[in-house]
């Protein structure tokens, strides 16, 4: 065993190393690195000139296809606009009576009403129920001409909310509420600018040089500007919610760190075994650049499994993501060479006082040793596997235990921060009207030619009889007389079970019986029973979604490393990695000590989808761990033939990586944590929790134990199966480029 400094040459090389298509571009790119880095300068500038000319608009619809919610929102949409425009609620306290006020609020509303894209303000005096009972409390709607909220310009918002706060004095509150005021206060974080820095401190303490650590900041963030430039083409064509471009860019800056890192490791090693920079390049690409082509085909995958849902604003949230990964993959392979054919002699120059260098040891034939420390960790789990095994399931399951106790819904005002005037405005309005008018119910009706005029009357007064309802509005009848809607105010609040309840009596038993006879069909709609609709649709269909990612992974295993033990173990031990993750979202949820750790106050619900998006991305990047740890494994394996040696090497070899990337990857999604959107909130600990629990407790412990256990049986594969399926060799052929002999 000998020591080498990194470049230097040794006497005697393969003759002609097996180099696979990922080595070829390698070496095409290397040499004409000016013409790659031009290539991909000139994509840049084409995606923003796409940008400017086809750019399009975020919006997203959360109805359930189908659902009787969707069939009211259409027929609000196509029969009575007037109804379908986005409002923003006016809710004014005055403690001596809004009766003495009136001047004070008329004022207000008519400065409300002189904002752009305000239509009509609805005057609280002269609607019997805009005024609560005991008279401190007053109720306006400001109706507005975009029909979704994304549409309202944020500077028009927050001149609303500056009015509202001009008005507001002491014994005289004023809160708006609504969807578009809620986005106004939500305003942004930087979330991509805090993850990054992160991320390049990461690096820093890892490499210990500034050129090592920026390359693959560099290789992220030029995969990230074309990607997000091209995503505002993307929306032009397909709908996709305006978080989807946040889930993206921090999955591109994840994954493109992480891929660069992998790579640039290797590369390290290459040239310490002695391969001069081009062959290193070519050599790394060969091998590790199979494994991230494996990587992000299983994030690929996953994200292809939200279409399975049959939710629009989900295919939307897959295309954007998507489209980010396959970038950052294309510029893993293609860029990413280039830039070492101008940096890859000096990778270890600009060295800093952080972090340290580790000698690289190269055994004989030139196989780079793993570190020491590495190397005793794997031979601890080795000889405490069934220890190991025992307390890596009991740690997953002990974290899933409270996703047994979540509440599914949308969160709504009532869960913001207490300082947002949409906060304010939801528990006065709640104080003065009652919880359920901060989700009253939209009745639509479609009423035939000669419906009786008493029909509508009757209806309106068996739902008024039905318990749980607080108040029911009378009748309104769009101009051509075919269509009218009723508010419901409910007796309890948005995310009550009561109010789940009462949808489905008014579904299932009051509507029928009132409506029998009468020709008229009502559709119970509006944001709650839209809420209540989409989270049991969600979880029809979420089946479809694990079974068919799981399934079409397993596969990708199976053709990857030969073997169906890795891709059950790895199916299995994502589940339950995912399952915690789960748990620690419901745990913050709570609104407890953990909730309060990250801003969460009050007892939220989970938005049926998130989950749905958290296990199509976790599962996507668990694998990504899987793939470069088995890797490693396989080529001691194929080596050896040794399975002990196979799986301490694999991860000793890939500890110290695993461990930097996820570092990365809790970083970058820990930065959503922050925002003050609860859903962004919540998917930055979920993820960030996930991607910890994952490259700790399952890749350094559960995974090597359980292949312990397992012995020979990892690597075995009927005959019959292994005729079909292609051989991938996703470790590359590393023996072809090293060294013939180390001296």
């Amino acid at each position: 065993m000998t020591i080498l400094s990194p470049g230097r040459p040794l006497d005697s090389l393969t003759s002609s190393p097996r180099v696979g298509p990922l080595g070829r571009l390698a070496r095409v790119t290397f040499r004409r690195r000016g013409r790659t880095v031009l290539a991909w300068l000139a994509a840049l500038v084409i995606a923003v000139l796409l940008s400017m000319t086809m750019g399009g608009d975020f919006k997203a619809d959360y109805s359930a296809p189908g659902s009787d919610s969707k069939e009211a929102q259409t027929l609000l949409e196509d029969r009575f606009p007037s109804q379908a425009g986005d409002t923003v609620d006016v809710v004014v306290r005055a403690d001596g009576g809004v009766q003495d006020q009136q001047q004070a609020i008329e004022d207000l509303l008519a400065d409300l009403g002189s904002v752009a894209h305000v239509e009509a303000v609805s005057d609280p005096f002269q609607d019997p129920a805009g005024i609560s009972q005991d008279g401190t409390t007053a109720l306006a709607h400001v109706r507005l001409d975009v029909e979704n909220p994304v549409d309202m310009p944020r500077e028009d918002s927050e001149q609303m909310l500056e009015i509202a706060d001009d008005a507001s004095s002491d014994g005289f509150q004023v809160g708006l509420g609504g969807q578009t005021i809620v986005q106004a206060e939500q305003g942004e974080i930087g979330s991509e600018g805090l993850g990054l820095a992160a991320a390049a401190i990461i690096l820093l303490i890892m490499f210990g040089s500034l050129v090592a650590a920026g390359l693959p900041i560099v290789m992220a963030v030029a995969g990230l500007a074309v990607s997000s430039t091209l995503t505002t083409v993307v929306i032009s064509f397909v709908d996709a919610p305006d978080w989807s471009t946040s889930l993206a860019t921090m999955m591109g800056i994840g994954i493109g760190i992480d891929y660069a890192l992998l790579m640039v490791t290797r590369f390290r090693e290459w040239r310490a075994a002695g391969l001069d920079t081009e062959a290193a390049t070519v050599a790394t690409l060969d091998t590790a650049g199979r494994s991230v082509m494996v990587a992000g085909t299983t994030v690929v995958i996953s994200m292809l499994g939200l279409f399975a849902m049959g939710l629009s604003f989900m295919r939307g949230a897959a295309v954007v993501t998507i489209l980010g990964v396959l970038i950052v993959m294309l510029a893993s392979v293609t860029l990413f060479p280039a830039l070492l054919g101008y940096l890859g002699k000096h990778v270890d120059r600009l060295r800093l006082p952080v972090g340290r260098g580790h000698t690289v040891v190269v055994a004989e034939g030139g196989h780079v040793e793993p570190s020491a420390a590495w190397l005793g960790w794997s031979r601890v789990v080795e000889r405490h596997r069934i220890v190991a095994a025992v307390v890596g399931v009991a740690i997953l399951l002990a974290l899933a235990l409270p996703f047994l106790d979540v509440r599914f819904g949308f969160p709504d005002a009532g869960n913001n921060r207490e300082e947002t005037s949409s906060r304010q405005a939801y528990d006065t309005l709640a104080d003065g009207f009652g919880a359920g008018m901060n989700g009253p119910l939209l009745l639509v009706a479609e009423v035939p030619d000669g419906t009786s005029a008493g029909a509508l009357d009757q209806i309106s007064a068996a739902v008024a009889e039905t318990s749980g309802v607080a108040a029911v509005a009378p009748p309104t009848l769009n101009p051509e007389g075919d269509t009218a809607v009723v508010t419901v105010v409910p007796t309890t609040g948005p995310q009550d079970a009561e109010t789940v309840d009462l949808v489905n009596t008014l579904r299932d038993d009051v509507l029928p019986r009132a409506t029998d006879g009468t020709g008229v069909t009502v559709h119970v709609g509006g944001v709650t029973a839209t809420s209540i609709d989409s989270s049991d649709n969600i979880a029809k269909r979420l089946p479809l979604l694990i079974g068919g990612v799981v399934l079409l992974s397993m596969l990708l295993l199976v053709a990857s490393f030969r073997s169906i033990a890795v891709a059950v173990k790895a199916a299995v031990m994502n589940l339950l990695s995912v399952a915690a993750a789960y748990g620690v979202v419901a745990l913050v949820l709570q609104g407890g000590w953990a909730g309060q750790l990250i801003g969460i106050d009050t007892p939220t619900p989970l938005p049926a989808f998130v989950p749905v998006l958290m296990f199509a991305v976790l599962f996507g990047l668990s694998m990504d761990y899987e793939v470069f740890l088995v890797a490693r494994m396989r080529e001691v394996w194929l080596r050896t033939r040794n399975n002990e040696q196979a799986i301490l090497g694999g991860l000793a070899g890939t500890g110290r990586v695993i461990t930097a990337a996820a570092a990365i990857m809790v970083a970058v999604f820990a930065a959503f944590v922050p925002s003050p959107d609860v859903v962004l909130k919540v998917i930055g600990v979920g993820m960030a929790a996930a991607i910890f629990i994952d490259a700790t407790v399952v890749r350094l412990l559960l995974v090597p134990a359980v292949m312990h256990l397992l012995g020979r049986a990892n690597w075995w594969m009927p005959a019959s199966l292994g005729r079909v399926l292609p051989e991938l060799h996703v470790e590359g052929h590393p023996e072809d480029h090293l060294p013939a002999r180390a001296v």
